[in-house]
């Protein structure tokens, strides 16, 4: 089970042009919306959210303090600035506690493959994160893949692996392979995939190089 953090929000009146003003005060506009409920437009400090967000990603339960009146929330979207990357503005939805939601819970894979350490292979890591079903209080912060168990390059850990509870409905696939370790190329493989790469480059428009043309051919083409 997720444990709620908290987080302090005002009620932003700024909108449109004005938020910059906001952006300028360090704060970041925002605006929390659910079912039931009427979206509100919101303004959190920079500082408090970078803190927050870190430890709760878009997966666990954050309890977001407006002026005194407190809901719980998921960071359902952000939006970032294109050259810095600063956070811009953020969608929080405000969730039923008695209903369940649907979102994504990040993979963190632990642990060391022998496969990787003693064969020399390369880990894949296919999934980063899956999807789940369950109600808010059940949400958990991650699920933990152990790769220690890929011993062999015929060995995959699969979405059906993944330890949760009985409270948590997945929703990806379970079939869908999250981790396999695959085996290193040859020395063969490599030379030959380094030719292909030769061949391919040969065959691009204006890297082949023209013949120059006979001295009969030259005189016939300038008289036409």
């Amino acid at each position: 089970m997720s444990k709620a953090i908290k987080l302090k929000a005002k009620v932003r009146k700024a909108v449109g042009k004005k938020v910059k003003e906001l952006r300028d005060e360090d704060m970041i506009p925002a605006v929390v919306y659910g079912h039931g409920i009427e979206p509100q437009n919101l303004a959190v400090n920079y500082l408090d959210f970078s803190r927050v967000f870190e430890k709760s990603g878009e997966s666990s339960l954050v309890e977001l303090d407006v002026e005194g009146k407190k809901a719980n929330v998921l960071v359902h979207e952000i939006q970032t600035e294109p050259l810095s990357g600063r956070f811009s503005h953020i969608d929080f939805f405000q969730v039923n506690m008695k209903e369940e939601v649907e979102t994504e819970i990040p993979l963190e894979f632990v642990g060391e493959s022998p496969a990787v350490k003693e064969l020399g292979g390369i880990l894949v890591k296919s999934l980063d994160e899956i999807t789940v079903k369950c109600l808010p209080a059940d949400l958990p912060d991650k699920f933990e893949m152990d790769i220690s168990r890929l011993a062999t390059f015929q060995d995959v850990i699969a979405v059906k692996d993944i330890n949760s509870s009985d409270k948590i409905q997945i929703m990806t696939d379970p079939e869908t392979i999250v981790a396999s370790v695959q085996e290193p190329r040859s020395e063969e493989e490599l030379s030959a995939l380094d030719q292909k790469v030769e061949e391919d480059v040969s065959k691009v428009e204006g890297v082949v190089k023209e013949e120059p043309a006979a001295e009969g051919e030259k005189q016939i083409e300038e008289k036409k």
